[in-house]
């Protein structure tokens, strides 16, 4: 059969180091040749934030940051950066954080230098998000972009165990979504089955030994991959629901993807044999669901939706949401009734056995 798609390559500019992220920030920083910078990061990440952004001048540290970025908080930090005469962020946290960013470039083309702290992967995609009246909304645009990632694995010896888990299988999640998104194609496939495997392997490490760096590094770089697979192919099935849960129902984040991923792979799967086969291999497993209940299982997984506040009684509503939001190209014919059937599975935490 002949080999066609189209793919498209971003532009970004990535250095990647442990102990290094200071030096590198400072380097960026008068590689651009900026006068006015702005550090976007949560309070609780002021400390890294400072050491990180200490060889440089800051113009603006910026902390009132929330999950799912409300687009209140969004005009408030628009407004800042400009009253501010900023002409660079640079953000140092987790996928919030880099969202904050994103909704700052987006209005005001300011560019962004990210260092991340989680395994988000937002810092290496062009997509944004914004959360208003309890509906998120997600778009590409080029401009949210960061024009460079500054990746260091001792950045994430802070981030608790359980988080560490979440945020991991999160960004596997980009991974597998990119194996049947709108967009997939034999590119970011092939980035989505090595980012399963460095991800796998390094989420394993760093939870046999949570000092592990090389473990650390490797988990970084399946996140990278797992972002640059995501922002090429596009959101798929998984994506879509969980960025219902996440804007309408205020549910965690990492935890959400960490645990509807399991569901979602058990639903397509049998319908993408292919893709099904290259996520297997890539977890050294008879099969996909099999390579990541493994994995799950050795690093304790969050199980259940209702653990993070979702609520049977949610479920009818949810599903009402997210259908029209499917992708067409999703390789299972979906119902309304089986994302519910999804839905309820995910917030019993059952096994994931459809009709």
């Amino acid at each position: 059969m002949a080999l066609v798609f189209e793919h498209e390559t971003l532009a970004q500019r990535v250095l990647f180091g442990t102990g290094k992220a200071a030096e590198n920030v400072a380097a960026e920083v008068a590689r651009l040749g900026a006068a006015r910078v702005m550090v976007v990061a949560a309070s609780y990440e002021a400390e890294i934030a400072a050491s990180v952004t200490a060889g440089i001048d800051v113009a603006l540290a910026y902390d009132d940051v929330v999950q799912h970025v409300p687009i209140e908080k969004a005009e408030l930090a628009r407004a800042a950066a400009t009253e501010n005469d900023i002409d660079l962020i640079v953000s140092v946290g987790g996928g919030s954080t880099t969202g904050l960013a994103k909704a700052i470039a987006m209005t005001t083309g300011i560019p962004i230098v990210a260092v991340p702290t989680t395994y988000a992967g937002s810092e290496a995609t062009n997509v944004w998000g914004l959360t208003e009246a309890e509906r998120k909304t997600t778009g590409v645009d080029n401009r949210v972009l960061p024009v460079t990632v500054v990746y260091d694995a001792a950045l994430t010896y802070s981030l608790p165990a359980e988080l560490t888990v979440a945020s991991g299988l999160n960004a596997l999640a980009h991974c597998i979504d990119s194996m049947w998104a709108p967009r997939a194609d034999p590119i970011n496939q092939a980035l989505g089955g090595e980012g399963v495997r460095a991800l796998a392997a390094g989420l394993r490490s760093i939870v046999g030994s949570a000092s592990d760096q090389e473990g650390r590094e490797q988990t970084l770089y399946g996140a990278y991959l797992s972002a640059v697979a995501f922002a090429s192919a596009g959101s798929g099935l998984h994506h879509k629901i969980c960025h219902v849960l996440g804007g309408t129902y205020n549910l965690p984040h990492a935890q959400t993807h960490a645990t509807v991923l399991r569901y979602v792979l058990a639903f397509n799967a049998p319908y993408a044999p292919e893709a099904e086969q290259r996520i297997a291999q890539a977890f050294g497993a008879p099969t996909a669901l099999a390579g990541l209940d493994s994995l799950r299982a050795d690093l304790d997984a969050p199980r259940a939706l209702k653990d993070y506040g979702f609520t049977e009684e949610n479920i009818p509503e949810a599903a009402r949401i997210i259908m029209p939001l499917i992708p067409a190209s999703n390789p299972r014919p979906t119902t309304e009734a089986e994302i519910q059937q999804l839905l309820h599975l995910a917030w019993a935490g059952a096994d994931p056995v459809f009709d």
